[in-house]
């Protein structure tokens, strides 16, 4: 059973993604809606065939232009963040009512680990009382390499083979 706090969460952006599409005169397709609650169903970045498949698994009849049109809307509306670690594809996650979080991405299989730290949000305060700016946000990647050089290989592997088998 899913999470009372998470439905709310889910019919909240489902309304905004609503308004959103009205004042824009955009068609509310009930797929654009599915690929709406794909995404804030599941945890983590994802890219837009990954999306498109896990959809496809389950059984939702939706075309990857669909998944690829109603990700760039979400993109506009702000329930969707879309983000490029390092020269890869964009990834996407949900921007709504989730915690500020920052990233550190592999350089080797691109693995990408999410981290909150406070002081981080302490520092984006002070810097924008230093210089006399409200700031809303921020986009924070560091980059390595995996200390763990079985599990990274293991990784590059498995990217390997989905990206050759597409």
């Amino acid at each position: 059973m899913a999470h009372p706090a998470h439905e709310e969460t889910i019919a909240l952006v489902k309304e905004i993604f609503r308004s959103y599409l009205k004042e824009g005169n955009q068609r509310q397709t009930p797929e654009r809606f599915m690929v709406l609650e794909e995404i804030y169903r599941s945890d983590g970045h994802f890219d837009a065939d990954e999306l498109f498949f896990s959809m496809q698994q389950k059984g939702t009849r939706v075309s990857r232009a669909t998944v690829y049109n109603t990700l760039d809307l979400l993109v506009e509306s702000g329930l969707v963040q879309r983000q490029q670690f390092g020269k890869s594809q964009y990834h996407y996650e949900r921007a709504y009512a989730y915690q500020q979080h920052d990233h550190i991405i592999c350089n080797e299989c691109g693995h990408v680990l999410e981290f909150c730290d406070p002081r981080i949000g302490e520092i984006q305060q002070l810097i924008g009382r230093i210089h006399g700016m409200n700031i809303e946000s921020h986009s924070l990647h560091f980059y390595g390499h995996c200390e763990d050089k079985v599990a990274c290989e293991h990784r590059k592997n498995a990217e390997k083979k989905s990206s050759d088998s597409n």
